[in-house]
């Protein structure tokens, strides 16, 4: 008898301290995980730092700048100078006696600003480099930041569900003891077997996704050797974020936009280009030559001689119309693009912004509400349990439902996160890819492309 007396305190602790660990989750809690950690916990400015110094795809798109800075030196050079040699009248004659012998030098003179009109719209694509440097950068620490609060949520999982395995566990031993003595039936530690099995499968795939995030924070970092480690920061933190302000701030700094932007800038200086390209450019050519045709008078060589001519082509036939319409047609269409990239954008806002809204407003019914009243229900069947005035498997029930709200709390927090990232990020993902080709310099994809995210 007093051993059954002692077995029944027992199990009846053990209910008691999974009311106490539940009730711990509701405020923000320092894990202890049993995967190796290093001692000092990771903070997200580390991680970011870490990805900038580290991720190929920001020094790729770095390389794309250098790029085009090494094209507008090019634009601004002069065409070089043609230097030859020149014969004519060649024959073994004794009037002419193997002609004349020489060289020429001739030089392109470049009119009507070409050469200033290339400089500019390479400059333009110098700036629209350093926009994809800068989205780029962006791109990369969007993802770094998502990964980690999906971490710090999944973090704070796993210390939720070792706590309950333990508890369990402990149940299942005492549920046993009982059974043993005759103070619980088959079906009832069948229930708390069941539940021990169910909660320690949940760790399991806790500790696997937790996993899986480490290793895709590895590759965003660009560090193969990162592995997993307590990280430092309070998810439940989240900051209050006002639609007109963040599609403001998007209007303002977003390398999509500027892109789209310089585009305009580019396409009306090709127009420019266009235009100019009718100027004619002056071609001059001059040179010095030896005749050794010999004189009536007396018989000499007439000796060294020079020569010079400039010409200029006629735009009679070609005034380059068709190049110039299409570039008008391109400044156009480019001028339109940044009306689409800011519809686009606005529309990407608002489906994020939405979202942002449903997490949060959730996250405060589940804080206030929702784990409350569960956890009051727990308590509430805990005191009957206690009293023997309720079953143990409606402890597990109510248990579940609390446990349950613990998770979808969390996981609602890791959503605000990500929304509120993406947010704050100017909308733009993806940031292990970079938005150049391999063989240099490409456009950023923008509202204006074909293929939109």
């Amino acid at each position: 008898m007093r051993r059954t007396i002692l077995l029944s305190l027992s199990l009846v602790l053990s209910v008691f301290d999974g009311a106490q660990a539940l009730r711990a989750q509701q405020q923000p809690p320092q894990p202890k995980l049993e995967t190796p950690v290093e001692v000092k916990p990771l903070r997200l400015e580390d991680l970011e730092q870490m990805a900038l110094r580290r991720n190929p795809s920001i020094s790729q798109a770095s390389a794309s700048v250098r790029a085009a800075q090494a094209l507008r030196r090019q634009a601004g050079l002069y065409p070089n100078p043609t230097i030859g040699y020149t014969g004519d009248e060649i024959n073994r004659g004794s009037v002419f006696n193997y002609g004349e012998h020489g060289m020429f030098v001739e030089q392109r003179f470049v009119t009507g600003g070409k050469l200033g009109i290339a400089k500019k719209i390479a400059e333009q694509e110098i700036a629209q480099s350093q926009a994809e440097v800068e989205a780029q950068r962006q791109r990369v620490l969007n993802s770094v930041r998502a990964l980690y609060y999906q971490a710090l949520g999944e973090q704070r999982l796993i210390q939720v569900r070792s706590q309950l395995v333990a508890i369990a566990r402990r149940a299942v031993q005492t549920t046993s003891e009982l059974q043993n003595v005759g103070q619980a039936d088959r079906p009832d530690f069948l229930a708390v077997d069941i539940e021990a099995q169910r909660l320690e499968l949940g760790l399991v795939t806790a500790r696997n996704a937790w996993d899986r995030t480490w290793r895709q924070l590895a590759a965003v970092t660009g560090n193969p050797d990162l592995r997993p480690s307590l990280l430092e920061g309070n998810i439940e933190e989240l900051p209050k974020l006002a639609f007109d302000e963040a599609l403001q701030k998007i209007f303002t700094e977003s390398p999509e936009l500027r892109v789209a932007q310089v585009g305009v800038t580019r396409s009306e200086l090709a127009v420019s280009q266009a235009k100019a390209a009718v100027v004619p450019d002056l071609f001059a050519r001059a040179g010095i030559h030896y005749n050794r045709e010999r004189l009536e008078l007396n018989n000499r060589p007439v000796g060294w001689q020079s020569s010079a001519e400039v010409g200029v082509q006629i735009p009679i036939f070609n005034r380059n119309q068709g190049n110039i319409a299409a570039a008008r047609a391109d400044a156009e269409r480019a001028s339109l693009a940044v009306e689409r990239t800011r519809l686009n954008l606005r529309s990407r806002l608002a489906a994020a912004y939405r979202e942002y809204q449903d997490s949060v407003a959730a996250v405060d019914r589940y804080k206030t509400v929702m784990i409350p009243r569960a956890q009051e229900a727990y308590d509430l069947y805990l005191r009957n349990f206690r009293s023997m005035a309720a079953a143990y498997p409606q402890v597990i029930i109510a248990q579940r439902n609390l446990f349950q709200l613990q998770e979808d709390y969390v996981t609602t927090l890791v959503s605000a996160w990500r929304r509120t990232v993406e947010i704050q990020g100017l909308l733009l993902i993806e940031g292990a890819e970079t938005s150049g080709h391999e063989s240099g310099r490409a456009p950023l994809r923008t509202a204006g492309s074909d293929n939109n995210d």
